[in-house]
């Protein structure tokens, strides 16, 4: 099998652009290596995923259903292919994003969550998640003025996220790897890309 990477974080953490960056340096080194996101990815994902960044009254529990629709097509259509192929798959955001957001900030039932999510995945988790953390207000001014629907929730919401992401990698401290996003670009991709070499080295990938 091969390396499954996902990246995490917040609003205006910097996770897709560190992705983006560690998918061309994987590349570069000759690494066979695929970059995708959530939602999106798949055709059903591309549909649902300006429904979901727009839709201001849809149901707590409609969103996490569109949410886990969306990733049992990446993971059946892409991730589980790749890695089959014995590939680094890159993901921006995945099953742990519904934990911090449908679970931490709608305040939906852990269990239930984690059941959809399991359903969602086939029991499939990442390698290696790597948290880019900093303080809520930060993030929140690193964005645009066009603002999507969880952009627009509150500072309530967004620091149960921010929990959520913190305490999810406080148990599981093996996998993650927690940075503070406030750093330069250039450190960050630098941290991550160690990271992720020492763990090809050591006979993943």
């Amino acid at each position: 099998m091969g390396l499954f990477i996902v990246f995490e974080g917040s609003e205006g953490s910097g996770k897709s652009t560190q992705s983006r960056i560690l998918y061309h340096l994987l590349r570069e080194k000759g690494y066979n290596v695929i970059l995708t996101r959530e939602p999106g990815g798949t055709s059903l994902g591309d549909v649902l995923r300006p429904f979901l960044k727009t839709s201001k009254r849809l149901d707590s529990v409609a969103e996490l259903f569109l949410f886990a629709s969306a990733r049992a097509q990446l993971v059946k259509e892409v991730i589980v292919p790749a890695l089959e192929r014995n590939e680094i798959v890159i993901c921006d955001r995945f099953a742990q994003s519904t934990i911090a957001y449908q679970g931490g900030g709608r305040r939906l039932n852990m269990e239930f969550v984690n059941r959809v999510n399991h359903q969602a995945t086939t029991g499939i988790e990442p390698d290696i998640v790597v948290l880019l953390d900093q303080a809520v207000e930060v993030g929140l001014k690193r964005k645009e003025k066009v603002l999507d629907t969880f952009e627009m929730e509150d500072m309530g919401f967004h620091q149960r996220v921010r929990e959520s992401y913190l305490t999810q990698a406080s148990e599981n401290p093996e996998k993650w790897l927690v940075l503070d996003a406030t750093k330069s670009q250039v450190s960050l991709s630098k941290e991550i890309s160690d990271k992720i070499t020492s763990n090809l080295k050591g006979g993943r990938g």
